[in-house]
């Protein structure tokens, strides 16, 4: 069980929750709504929630994973410890792909809503420009010590969580129960697609457990982190997602659902109101990722898979400079050039590889350390770990072909950067 020896710990229970407040939470609770309203009508909270209870055997499965380590790499641990390096390198690359796509994706996303109050930031230089400034401001926080970013994470976690609270809280005066009435019948096909879109949307509780060598108690805090942040998310989608059906008639037709319901009873100043909330989710959310995605690399590099200049930890700020630096690098590249869009779609499925072997790594695990007493057991044998791969490979079973190729792709990628890497290695001997 790797113990992290360059890295500070100083991040605390707050922090670990706020970080992964931000994973699940950024842009989907804004562009949802309409898509599930669309698939089940009046139904459409049901399979929001529906979809929560599902992502939570996912989540129980980590929380157990990882009250066994203490050291950098989330997934990618837990897996390399269970199955050994290669499953271990499938984990901690597909992981660091999803959040690549997810930062160069969602960087231009944020663009889009600072066009809603200057439409001249919406393309050309001044893009680039914004692109590079978050891009740059966000590294440069996370650079000079992870004391610096997770605070920057609480403070948008909480703000971001403000705006979405007032907007259940208030809508939910102005739902109009006959909005709910009449809803047309809802196919087991449509309903398991809207569980299947919400189920992305809970992703991102994996946050927390990555940057796990710089938490202070992680075996105590990270079970407590990742399970509040999907509660937390799941009453907040599911609130979101009653309001826009009880407020907005014509809901399945809004391009821009939470901003056309907050107008419904906040008037004008609704869609305002919520272009600043998205701006600062989505800040949130690309703060998370700077933070936890070099930590991948890092880890990677650390035992040997990847090169060894990845592993290297900054003398004065001990962060992981040379992984922090370089996702900044590829990230920014990808979403000036506007290549995302095709490896977005990659993400949706790379996700769910490290999710199998977490899961899968449960039961393994439990037998490999069976006088590790854990603060966090799932009770029931392995029937949760069985039950969260099942939900994996049916959310697999959902993606189009085409996208299991690209991930297949992406995948083979990283093996032969870790063969380079060996063959480098190999020379020197």
């Amino acid at each position: 069980m790797k113990q992290d020896t360059n890295l500070i710990r100083a991040v605390g229970r707050w922090d670990l929750i706020a970080l992964a407040i931000n994973g699940v939470i950024g842009t989907a609770i804004f562009g949802l709504p309409a898509s599930i309203a669309a698939l089940t009508g009046p139904w459409s909270p049901v399979a929001c929630l529906v979809s929560g209870v599902f992502v939570m055997l996912i989540v129980l499965c980590f929380a157990e994973a990882a009250t066994l380590f203490e050291g950098t790499g989330g997934p990618y641990l837990y897996a390399r410890e269970a199955f050994g390096n290669m499953l271990g390198l499938a984990g901690g690359w597909m992981m660091w792909l999803t959040r690549a796509t997810a930062f160069a994706a969602n960087s231009n996303l944020m663009v889009s809503f600072v066009a809603y109050f200057m439409p001249q930031a919406g393309h050309g230089l001044p893009r680039a420009a914004f692109l590079v400034g978050v891009t740059a401001a966000l590294t440069w926080i996370n650079y000079c010590g992870v004391r610096r970013g997770a605070l920057l994470g609480d403070i948008l976690a909480i703000a971001k969580l403000v705006p979405i609270i007032a907007f259940v809280v208030i809508g939910m005066f102005f739902v109009r129960p006959e909005l709910f009435q009449g809803g047309f019948p809802v196919s087991k096909a449509a309903f398991s697609q809207a569980v299947l879109l919400y189920g992305y949307a809970y992703s991102g509780f994996e946050f927390a457990a990555i940057p796990a060598g710089e938490a202070r108690s992680p075996k105590r805090d990270l079970p407590v982190a990742m399970i509040s942040a999907l509660l937390i998310a799941a009453v907040l989608y599911v609130g979101v997602q009653f309001v826009c059906v009880g407020t907005l008639p014509g809901l399945s037709d809004s391009q821009t659902a939470v901003a056309d319901a907050s107008a419904q009873f906040l008037g004008p100043v609704g869609g305002m109101l919520i272009a600043l909330a998205a701006l600062v989710s989505i800040s949130g959310n690309l703060s998370g990722i700077t933070l936890v995605a070099p930590r991948l690399t890092y880890a990677l590099a650390a035992d040997g898979l990847l090169p060894s200049w990845l592993a290297a930890v900054h003398g004065k700020y001990r962060t992981p400079h040379v992984s922090i630096l370089l996702f900044a690098g590829l990230t920014l590249a990808l979403a000036l050039s506007g290549s995302f869009v095709t490896m977005l779609r990659i993400s949706a499925v790379a996700r769910i590889v490290p999710y199998v072997l977490t899961c899968l790594a449960v039961p393994v695990l439990r037998r490999k350390f069976p006088e590790e007493r854990e603060r966090f057991r799932l009770k029931g044998g392995p029937v949760v770990p069985v039950l969260a791969v099942v939900l994996c490979v049916w959310l697999l079973t959902q993606s189009p072909a085409g996208d299991l190729l690209a991930a297949g792709a992406a995948l083979a990628s990283g093996f032969l950067f870790y063969g380079a890497t060996r063959l480098k290695l190999g020379g020197r001997h």
